[in-house]
């Protein structure tokens, strides 16, 4: 399963699924994609299948792995992953050296867990409010789930998941 970011950095405020789906279509990804965020509807443990939870590893836009599998995500160690590894955005930049995300940090309203945090998620996702919270992670952590509070306001990494594994003709 392909973990990719955005292809701009965003505040508290968007609809990240929609985004995570359009710009997947428009890079020629035929799978479906997913908002790396605990929403008011879901836990972020819970967006990929079970079915592909255990035997998939998480990999990157080029196929190299972050994470053995989805669960190894959420053991509550904070999704540690290995930072030698980029993650790409759609568009094929590396976020973690790219200057288009001055902020290395992404958003993801969860617990360590992938419980959804319902006060510090800017209110589902719906507000760049000064004075409303995210849980982020900054990136140099090496961990996509470490607890960190802020503001609704700055723009930070957005990744997507591909949640459905669709073999192609050769898998």
């Amino acid at each position: 399963l392909h973990l990719v970011a955005l292809n701009l950095p965003f505040s508290g405020d968007m609809r990240a699924d929609f985004q995570c789906f359009q710009q997947a279509q428009l890079a020629g990804l035929t799978s479906t994609y997913r908002a790396f965020l605990s929403s008011h509807l879901q836990d972020l443990s819970t967006v990929v299948r079970k079915t592909d939870r255990y035997d998939l590893p998480i990999v990157n836009l080029k196929g190299e792995t972050l994470f053995n599998n989805w669960v190894s995500v959420f053991n509550g160690n904070g999704g540690q992953f290995n930072i030698h590894v980029p993650i790409y955005s759609f568009d094929g930049r590396n976020i973690m050296t790219d200057p288009s995300w001055p902020q290395k940090v992404i958003w993801h309203g969860s617990t360590a867990h992938g419980i959804r945090l319902v006060s510090n998620y800017c209110e589902a996702w719906h507000t760049a409010d000064v004075g409303a919270t995210g849980q982020a992670s900054p990136l140099k952590t090496g961990k996509l789930l470490d607890q960190k509070v802020y503001s609704c306001s700055n723009q930070f990494i957005v990744l997507c998941i591909e949640n459905s594994f669709v073999p192609g003709p050769h898998g």
